[in-house]
C-alpha cells in the first residue's frame, strides 16, 4: 500500500479494535486501489472517510421465547456510505453477528452496490439471534421487537434492508408486517426479498446463487471454456447454494458435493436438488440425512468439503471458510476457478495460493452481486407499482452480471493487471464512489 494508505489503515485498526474481519475487508480493498490513487490523486482525499460509516446503530432487542421467558440480543444496522443512493445491505441473524461483522458486510457492500451500476449505496444490519431451532412464533416476536427499534433507521429513500443469513422469506414477512403497523404506511420499497404477494419480485430468491454461476460463466468464457460437463463443489446448502446448485445444472455442470456445518455429501451422479431442497427448505434438517435416500452419496462428517477434487469451487456458506490449507487441497484437487457466493469466505492466504497456482479467482464483491441487483429491480418495481416475469427478472440479472464481469475485467486491463478480478473490482467500485463523494464536498 503506499504510505499515505496505509497510514488510513492504521487508523482504521485503531479505531475499531478487536474486528478483524472489518480489518481484513479494507485492507484487501486499499491493497489494491493504489493505482487508482496514482492515476487520480484527488481520490485520496476520501480514501479516510469511505472507510468510516455515515452511521452506526446498536440497541437492544427484548423478546418472549414460547416458555413465557424474556429474552435479550443485540441488534445492529450499520449505514455505511450513501455516496450513489439510499442505503442497501441485508440483515443476518446469526449468533456470530458483532459489531465488526456487520461493518465488514457493509464496506463490501459500497463496492459490491456500485459494481452493479444501480443507485444504491451500501450498509448492512442484523442481530446475535440464532433462528435455527425456534418456533415461527418465536422468531415472529423477536422479528417484530427488532423491527420495532429499527424502523426509525429506515425507508425508501433512505435506508432499505434485505434478507442475509437467518432472514429469509419468512422472516422479512414479519419484519414488513410490524414496519407497516407501527408507520401505517404501505412503503413496499422498505424491505427487499419480500414475499411475490406483497410486492416481491420474481427470482429474488435465486439471485444470489443464480448471479454467481452466471458470473463464473462469464468469467471461463473469457478464457475460452465453459460450464459443460465441469465438476462443480459448493459449499453451504442454504438459499444462495440451493440456486447455485440448480443453475449450475441448467448449464450444463455437474455439481457433486455440498456441506452444512457438520461435513458435506458427495454425490457423484449430482446432488439431488429435489432432496436437498426437501432437507433444508421444508424439514430444516441436516445433511447428513441426505444418504438416508441416496443409497450412492457420501456423507462425510466434521471434515472440510473442498478435499473434494473438482473444476470450478463455489464458496456459498460464510467468511473466512478457505484458507491456506483449503486452497492447497483446492489447487491439488484440479480446481480452475473460485467464484465466491458468500462474502469474503477466502482469507488472503488462500488468494495468494490460488494466485500463484493460476487458478481464476472472482472476489464477492463482484460474483455474488446478483442478490442486491435483483432488490434494486425490486425497489424499481415497488417505485413503479409494476411487476415483472420470472423470465424477465433472470434476464435482466443475467444482463448485469456480464456488466459486472466485463467492469472487472476492462478495468483490470485498463491498469496493467489483467485477468485480476480483486483489482479490477476494487477499483472500479472505489472509482465510481470516490466520483461521487468528490461530486457532494465534504460529507
Amino acid at each position: 500500500m503506499p504510505e499515505t494508505v496505509e497510514s488510513v489503515f492504521a487508523g482504521v485498526v485503531a479505531r475499531n479494535p478487536g474486528e478483524p474481519e472489518f480489518h481484513q475487508a479494507v485492507r484487501e480493498v486499499l491493497e489494491s486501489i493504489g493505482p487508482a490513487l496514482a492515476r487520480h490523486p484527488e481520490y485520496a482525499e476520501v480514501v479516510e472517510r469511505v472507510c468510516e460509516p455515515e452511521r452506526q446503530v446498536i440497541f437492544r432487542v427484548p423478546w418472549e421465547d414460547d416458555r413465557g421467558r424474556v429474552r435479550v440480543n443485540r441488534g445492529f444496522r450499520v449505514e455505511f456510505n450513501s455516496a450513489l443512493g439510499p442505503f442497501k445491505g441485508g440483515l443476518r441473524f446469526h449468533p456470530s453477528v458483532y459489531l465488526g461483522i456487520v461493518k465488514f458486510l457493509g464496506f463490501e457492500q459500497i463496492f459490491k452496490n456500485a459494481l452493479t451500476g444501480l443507485a444504491i449505496g451500501g450498509g448492512k444490519g442484523g442481530a446475535d439471534f440464532d433462528p435455527k431451532g425456534r418456533s415461527d412464533r418465536e422468531v415472529m416476536r423477536f422479528c417484530q421487537s427488532f423491527m420495532t427499534e429499527l424502523y426509525r433507521h429506515i425507508g425508501p429513500q433512505t435506508d432499505v434492508p434485505a434478507g442475509d443469513i437467518g432472514v429469509g422469506g419468512r422472516e422479512i414477512g414479519y419484519l414488513f408486517g410490524q414496519y407497516k403497523r407501527i408507520t401505517n404506511r404501505y412503503d413496499a420499497g422498505v424491505l427487499t426479498g419480500k414475499g411475490l404477494a406483497y410486492g416481491g419480485a420474481q427470482a429474488r430468491r435465486e439471485a444470489t446463487g443464480y448471479g454467481a454461476v452466471f458470473f463464473a460463466e462469464e468469467m471461463l468464457r473469457q478464457s475460452g471454456d465453459s460450464l459443460e460437463g465441469k465438476r462443480v463443489v459448493v459449499s453451504g446448502s442454504g438459499n444462495v447454494a440451493i440456486y447455485a446448485i440448480e443453475k449450475v445444472h441448467q448449464l450444463g455442470g455437474t455439481v457433486v458435493a455440498c456441506s452444512d456445518s457438520g461435513g458435506y455429501v458427495v454425490d457423484d451422479k449430482g446432488i439431488d436438488l429435489a432432496l436437498l431442497r426437501e432437507l433444508k427448505e421444508e424439514r430444516r434438517g441436516r445433511l447428513d440425512e441426505y444418504t438416508t435416500h441416496a443409497r450412492n452419496a457420501v456423507a462425510v462428517d466434521g471434515r472440510n468439503v473442498w478435499e473434494v477434487p473438482c473444476d470450478l469451487a463455489l464458496p456459498c456458506a460464510t467468511q473466512n471458510e478457505i484458507g491456506g490449507a483449503e486452497a492447497a487441497a483446492l489447487v491439488a484437487g484440479g480446481c480452475v476457478a473460485v467464484v465466491e457466493g458468500a462474502n469474503m469466505p477466502t482469507t488472503p492466504e488462500a488468494v495468494r495460493i490460488l494466485s500463484r497456482a493460476g487458478v481464476r479467482f472472482a472476489p464477492g464483491k463482484a460474483a455474488n452481486a446478483g442478490g442486491v441487483a435483483v432488490s434494486g429491480l425490486e425497489m424499481q418495481q415497488n417505485a413503479s407499482r409494476d411487476t415483472w416475469t420470472f423470465d424477465e427478472s433472470e434476464q435482466r440479472l443475467r444482463e448485469i452480471m456480464r456488466d459486472v464481469h466485463d467492469r472487472c475485467w476492462a478495468t483490470a486491463e485498463e491498469y496493467g493487471l489483467p485477468g485480476d478480478y480483486v483489482a479490477g473490482a476494487n477499483i472500479q467500485g472505489f472509482r465510481r464512489v470516490a466520483e461521487a463523494m468528490l461530486a457532494h464536498g465534504l460529507v
